[in-house]
């Protein structure tokens, strides 16, 4: 899922409109919208999440409590959820191990995004201390209590490998000569492109449907879509109960949107869904408009490459002659570039020379 703007109000749940070639408007539907739903979420964690905690997670062990936290984030974190994930140890007692899982959705590698997780996972721990003290004054002060544990989860949708570090402390600075001193944690990462259709077919569920919709992003992945069976596809609907077919409903939707679909096609593929027949629903289209769309994507893409380049020089550029104003040597300044940069030290270096100004 992109990650988009949010917006400033809190009721709005980052859910907006759109028109999609006069087929009338069709709501955005993001992947916090489809986790919304017990069923696709236990399904989600149990075939996605290697927890082996999660293995047997059921709909009725979650329960949706991002709306807690929106006090502490506000719309910076409209586009997230987070479950409380009630687990039952093997005597199936009532008693379960308390878990947190916060889903953070990416299309593209945020290599900040264990910072971001972390202000979350705070944040929700400050927010638990303040529900048990409610409960029970000065309980969080005892020696006996405990925090719950917390499960980051990333869900990422670009095609691109996960490249960014997974470790929190990786992203702090000479991390390992101060290992005492720096938290850490490990987020899981699910990469939606290192599942096959096959795989993804395989599963024969809803929330591997919806996956398979979400892969199809250019004209090769729509062609190798088409040549899944038709029965198997038509299998993972076939008992579907019809709030989860509503939410595939719109996903189909914002896929014939994608794929440039005409008002005539769209309403023939959404029927088809509806009616669930999934075989052969894109076998009358006329046209596809992706490839199109790949082009204004890849353009739009350079565009927004170019403007984070001028602005990462221009803050090199600061950086240099604030620290030299400050009368910082050259190795130190070198250093700040790789960490606020993101760069290797041979290209920090060529940086700082560029901006060094030599005092006459």
């Amino acid at each position: 899922m992109k990650r988009m703007h949010k917006s400033s109000n809190p009721c709005n749940n980052g859910k907006s409109t759109r028109r999609n070639n006069g087929y009338g408007k069709v709501r955005d539907i993001s992947s916090k919208n489809v986790l919304e739903n017990p069923v696709l979420c236990a399904q989600f964690l149990r075939d996605n999440v290697k927890v082996p905690l999660f293995k047997n997670v059921r709909p009725e062990d979650i329960e949706d409590v991002s709306e807690r936290y929106r006090p502490y984030l506000g719309t910076e974190f409209e586009s997230d959820t987070v479950k409380r994930i009630w687990l039952h140890d093997e005597k199936g007692k009532n008693e379960p191990l308390f878990l947190i899982s916060l889903t953070e959705h990416k299309s593209t590698v945020d290599y900040d995004v264990a910072m971001q997780l972390l202000k979350y996972m705070t944040c929700i721990w400050l927010e638990y201390s303040k529900e048990v003290e409610q409960k029970s004054e000065g309980v969080s002060g005892r020696k006996s209590f405990r925090y719950p544990v917390i499960i980051p989860v990333v869900y990422y949708e670009g095609k691109k490998p996960w490249t960014a570090d997974r470790h929190f402390c990786e992203r702090i600075a000479q991390s390992s000569l101060f290992p005492e001193w720096i938290p850490d944690f490990c987020y899981e990462v699910v990469s939606l492109h290192d599942y096959s259709n096959e795989e993804l077919l395989e599963r024969g569920n809803e929330m591997s449907l919806i996956m398979l919709f979400n892969k199809i992003q250019d004209a090769v992945d729509l062609s190798e879509f088409l040549k899944l069976p038709q029965e198997k596809l038509d299998r993972m609907i076939k008992d579907t109960p019809e709030a989860i077919l509503n939410i595939i409903v719109t996903v189909m939707e914002n896929l014939c949107m994608k794929v440039g679909a005409s008002k005539e096609e769209t309403v023939e593929c959404v029927q088809r869904v509806k009616e669930r027949r999934m075989g052969y629903m894109f076998e009358n289209m006329e046209k596809m408009n992706i490839q199109e769309e790949r082009k204004k994507t890849a353009s739009a893409e350079k565009k927004a490459e170019q403007a984070e380049k001028k602005a990462r020089e221009t803050i090199i550029e600061v950086i240099v002659s604030i620290c030299q104003e400050k009368g910082t040597s050259k190795e130190e300044v070198i250093d700040k570039v790789m960490e606020k940069c993101q760069l290797n030290r041979k290209t920090a270096e060529k940086k700082v020379d560029l901006y060094w100004k030599e005092i006459l």
